[in-house]
């Protein structure tokens, strides 16, 4: 599909506006030779549409016999998006999902009520060398789906749309924008895109949600005038015509939005609800560990060990 010109607005340039609501630079952290950088949630914000927590996995490289290692633990109230750049992870939920996720295909994982699941680099995987580089995301639910039956949905690469043209390659992960639809079932008004920038070339975002947010994962961007680089979340004012443009080395970006969340949430470890009584109910399930008749089991095929709720 070719690029619609007529989707690239003209903006004020310099100082003329300031389109930029925020600006997060993700924090680094070393799980063991295993670096994570988070944008989401932060001090300046906490979401962005539905996007509640976002990090960037990697890029790392694993020795023979290396990888990762997540054992089962619980979610509520949340969908979680995993999306690979490079690399493979091996998924299993409670659900009995058993998958591998591939790049470029659409991981979606709601919680709803409750669901448990492991992520692994494990098998025949583990008798090379190999990498992995990614993204991970969780959206809050809207309040009337909080309680919803726990889903696991992927989304091949091919199934998603493309655009390419003008030095821009764009994939459409989630939600719509530049006159798409993702086929991946969604609880709320979501944009998510996967997008490669040639030097120089302006990406116009969609003026259609009225939260709209950029994370730089490579190279970098100017807007109004400013460059910003890898690991840097641009949060823009609702309602403004805003175009980025890749820096001389060109740029890979993930931009993300939606419809702002209907109230804030509470977060504890891994569980995002409405209310702090949510949570209490959802840590006292997890704990009780009754997998056979509980809120919560554990993944057929990992279920011989598990990570234990936090002491607060």
């Amino acid at each position: 599909m070719s690029w619609n010109p007529i989707l690239d607005p003209q903006i004020p340039i310099g100082d003329a506006v300031d389109a930029i609501e925020t600006v997060i630079v993700a924090r680094a952290r070393d799980l063991g030779g295993f670096e994570v950088r988070r944008a989401l949630p932060s001090v300046a914000r906490q979401m962005v549409g539905p996007f509640i927590f976002f990090d960037q996995m990697g890029p790392a490289e694993f020795l023979t016999g290396q990888g990762i290692d997540v054992r089962p633990h619980p979610h509520i109230g949340l969908s979680t998006v995993t999306y690979l750049l490079r690399g493979r992870m091996h998924h299993r939920d409670s659900l009995g999902t058993d998958a591998w996720i591939e790049p470029g295909a659409v991981n979606l994982m709601t919680a709803g009520i409750g669901i448990t699941h492991s992520e692994r680099t494990d098998g025949e995987l583990r008798l090379r060398p190999h990498g992995l580089f990614g993204l991970q995301s969780w959206m809050a639910l809207p309040k009337d789906r909080e309680d919803d039956p726990a889903a696991f949905h992927h989304t091949a690469r091919a199934a998603l749309p493309e655009l390419e043209g003008e030095g821009k390659r764009l994939r459409l992960i989630l939600g719509h924008g530049w006159g798409e639809r993702a086929p991946v079932p969604l609880a709320s008004e979501t944009l998510y895109a996967d997008a490669e920038l040639a030097p120089g070339a302006r990406l116009p975002l969609p003026d259609d949600h009225e939260d709209r947010g950029v994370y730089v994962v490579e190279g970098e961007v100017s807007q109004a005038g400013t460059a910003y680089g890898a690991g840097q979340m641009l949060i823009f004012r609702p309602g403004d015509a805003i175009s980025v443009t890749a820096g001389p080395q060109g740029a890979r970006l993930i931009v993300l939005g939606g419809a702002t969340m209907d109230g804030p949430r509470h977060i504890w470890w891994n569980f995002v609800a409405s209310s702090k009584e949510r949570i209490e109910a959802a840590k006292e399930a997890w704990r009780a560990g009754d997998w056979a008749h509980g809120r919560f089991s554990l993944p057929p095929g990992d279920d011989a060990e598990f990570i234990p709720a936090p002491e607060k």
